[in-house]
């Protein structure tokens, strides 16, 4: 997953209008960081950015594929998304784009590190017929 620093360097000009971006080499790739919390990635020349129910219509809708770390398992994706070539080439559409996914980014990480904003874990009650120790 090699990124050229041509495209990296496209891209961080094309992000240049949302404030507080940067740019960490990882795993082969490139995170795109702001404020401390990763909202996409460069891997393989072709940007990614974070999804959730809010925005993944407009990723999906659009035919965009799903990051798949590994192309011979299917089943095993992560919430990232292609960018449209289109929203890349458009500055004021790709840091728009990125400002959502850096939000979503953003919100999730408050949730790991505040546990009392998490959703409550439904336990399930032992069924009054089981009989434990059994």
């Amino acid at each position: 997953m090699p990124v050229s620093q041509d495209f990296l360097h496209y891209v961080l000009e094309q992000l240049a209008p949302l404030d507080g971006v940067s740019a960490r080499r990882m795993f082969g790739g490139v995170g795109l960081f702001r404020g401390g919390t990763m909202f996409g990635f460069v891997a393989a020349d072709v940007l990614y950015y974070k999804v959730d129910h809010s925005n993944r219509g407009e990723f999906e809708s659009r035919g965009m594929a799903r990051f798949r770390p590994f192309a011979d398992r299917e089943h095993l994706s992560m919430s990232y998304y292609e960018v449209p070539a289109d929203v890349l080439e458009d500055a004021e559409d790709c840091a728009a784009w990125a400002g959502r996914s850096a939000a979503i980014a953003s919100a999730k990480q408050g949730r790991r590190r505040n546990p009392a904003a998490r959703q409550p874990y439904a336990r399930k009650r032992p069924d009054s017929k089981t009989v434990r120790g059994k």
